[in-house]
């Protein structure tokens, strides 16, 4: 990536307590300059108390070595008072994007941070101005309910019809 680039990493998180840690230091050992912003919406198992220990040290408490993360790798925190859904988390973390390409990252591991370089380099190569990854294209396919399959390629085609794109 180039280095004057600044990848925003955007994480809604509800009740990820089992998995938000080992997400960060996946995401924070990403080879990019980057500011992570999590949103928390309204988590009530203990998610939220692990995103405000996370203080001023929080490399350290996230067990990150030091000087091994660019200079530039920010963290910044959200907290919504009640649960507002996930759009509404997506929303607020966009609020305080501030660099060049915006990534949005599960905190269930959904996505995998190490796939970021094949997304944006879409974008870097001017081939893409917006690039979305997918659950049914790649090397590993992850098991999905029948029923949840079948109403994601619904919704897709007719987004596809509506749209005039080809999106999997």
């Amino acid at each position: 990536m180039n280095n004057e680039l600044t990848l925003s990493v955007v994480i809604p998180v509800y009740n990820e307590r089992a998995t938000l840690r080992d997400l960060l230091k996946l995401v924070l050992a990403t080879p990019y300059k980057k500011e992570i912003i999590v949103v928390d919406d309204g988590s009530t198992d203990g998610t939220r108390e692990i995103i405000q220990s996370l203080g001023h040290d929080w490399q350290s408490e996230l067990d990150v070595k030091a000087g091994s993360l660019p200079a530039t790798t920010t963290l910044k925190a959200v907290l919504h008072p009640q649960n507002a859904g996930k759009g509404a988390a997506l929303a607020r973390g966009f609020e305080e994007v501030s660099g060049d390409i915006v990534v949005i990252q599960d905190a269930d591991f959904e996505y995998d941070p190490n796939d970021y370089s094949r997304l944006i380099k879409q974008i870097l190569d001017g081939k893409a101005d917006v690039v979305y990854g997918s659950r049914f294209t790649g090397e590993e396919r992850r098991v999905l309910f029948f029923w949840h399959m079948l109403g994601n390629k619904l919704l897709t085609t007719l987004s596809n019809m509506m749209t005039n794109l080809n999106l999997t």
